[in-house]
């Protein structure tokens, strides 16, 4: 009989030693881990903790679907994130996650989405007219401001002031700042705490909740339908025929502020950087939209046929996916392939690594869009950009109607000039891009 697998550690100096470059940046010092110790390793943080970072495909599909029931979402997200944002469905756990979920799933399935498409594609194209052609371009507070708004104007179908919409995206994006210091330095939260620089960031949350309830209430008053999310959040029922509480809509409404805009204005971004880089491309998914353009008007018929434009996406957040970390503590003891994972164990996946794994990914590093063509990769156990099992993304689809309606206006409008640098990102909460900067000329 085989013994157990041991995990190889890094120790909690080798981590204090890289401090300062892990805040900035800890990608490449988890790769630098990952290519000496294998596929999963303990990292030591001190205090007697500990994190299991894992790129194996295998393990984080035994943990998202195969053996979810023993795990769940860590420390992470259902206390530290859910103090800014709640408990909605990104930081809902057990019973109540399970009944949120069930009750918030029809608004987003394809056939009430279409619903959505016109607001969708008038939000484009007007965040599209702050682009400035034949000059220099940091494209990511444009599809920030697109990607927030998109949201915004999904949830809320009427006018919304720009001083709301200011105040609401000014929140989520300091609240996810401060988070990240937080986790970067948790020797510092005692000082976060002291002094006042945590409770200002829960007073902006606190701010965020009175808007939003001010918005619902005066939709309630105004017995009008929109036909927007907000409408759909209203008239869903629990199977014993009640309604959400207005602390919990609005919950539900930050966490998808949270994680509908961010994701997808990352992803954005890198998709045309990797345009700029892959002229190419460009001319291949501009040449899909003069075809499915001259075969219909209707919006939803380009988003179905845009099958270019879709994997050149799909290839983007392979490369650079939104989502970089997913993390996991096991309820019990478990085993993977020979290997004992004791309870309470956290665990953080690198979808990054993962999706950068050379055992899988022929030339993982470089942009090839055509790899998505192949039915076993499209759906291949080693590609989770939404996640996987049952707390996949709620919005995933919602999130590529937009990026391809985004991607096809945008090229349809402007050519993105050839750009040679390097790509930089910025990995906090999300991987971000940084210093994006492009340039763009009318067609």
């Amino acid at each position: 009989m085989s013994l157990p697998k041991s995990i190889p550690e890094v120790s909690f100096f080798r981590f204090l030693n890289h401090a300062n470059n892990i805040l900035k940046n800890p990608l490449p010092f988890h790769a630098s881990n990952f290519q000496k110790l294998g596929d999963i390793f303990r990292l030591n943080i001190g205090l007697g903790k500990s994190v299991l970072f894992c790129r194996d495909a295998g393990l984080l599909q035994h943990a998202l679907q195969k053996n979810q029931k023993n795990y769940a979402k860590s420390y992470i997200q259902t206390k530290d994130l859910a103090k800014y944002v709640g408990k909605g469905l990104l930081t809902a756990e057990g019973e109540h996650w399970q009944r949120q979920r069930k009750l918030i799933q029809p608004a987003f399935h394809k056939s009430q989405l279409v619903l959505l498409l016109d607001t969708i594609q008038q939000t484009i194209f007007e965040e599209l007219k702050n682009i400035k052609t034949e000059k220099p371009v940091d494209i990511f507070p444009v599809f920030n401001d697109l990607a927030f708004q998109t949201v915004v104007k999904s949830i809320f179908n009427i006018a919304i002031s720009d001083a709301d919409i200011a105040s609401l995206q000014h929140t989520t994006e300091a609240t996810q700042k401060m988070l990240v210091q937080e986790l970067r330095q948790p020797f510092l939260v005692w000082w976060f705490n002291l002094s006042g620089k945590t409770k200002k960031h829960l007073d902006l949350t606190q701010n965020s909740r009175t808007i939003l309830k001010r918005l619902v209430e005066e939709r309630k008053q105004s017995n009008s339908k929109h036909d927007d999310l907000l409408d759909m959040l209203l008239s869903a029922t629990y199977e014993d025929g009640t309604c959400m509480e207005e602390n919990q809509l609005v919950d539900e409404i930050l966490i998808l502020f949270a994680a509908g805009h961010e994701t997808t204005s990352n992803a954005l971004t890198f998709t045309c950087e990797l345009l700029a880089r892959n002229p190419e491309s460009q001319a291949k998914i501009l040449e899909e939209i003069r075809r499915i353009k001259t075969e219909s008007n209707d919006i939803m018929h380009w988003i179905k046929n845009a099958s270019y434009t879709k994997i050149v996406i799909e290839e983007s957040m392979r490369l650079y996916p939104p989502a970089y970390f997913i993390d996991r503590v096991n309820i019990e003891e478990d085993s993977f392939n020979g290997m004992i994972i004791p309870k309470g164990s956290t665990l953080l996946f690198s979808v990054y690594e993962i999706h950068r794994h050379p055992d899988f990914w022929t030339n993982p590093a470089e942009f090839i869009p055509e790899r998505f063509l192949d039915e076993n990769t499209k759906f291949s156990k080693n590609y989770f950009p939404f996640g996987a099992g049952p707390r996949m993304c709620i919005g995933n689809n919602f999130a590529m109607y937009e990026m391809i309606l985004a991607i096809i206006a945008l090229v349809e409008q402007f050519e993105i000039i050839e750009k040679k640098e390097p790509i930089q990102i910025k990995p906090l909460i999300t991987l971000k891009p940084y210093n994006a900067v492009l340039e763009f000329k009318s067609r």
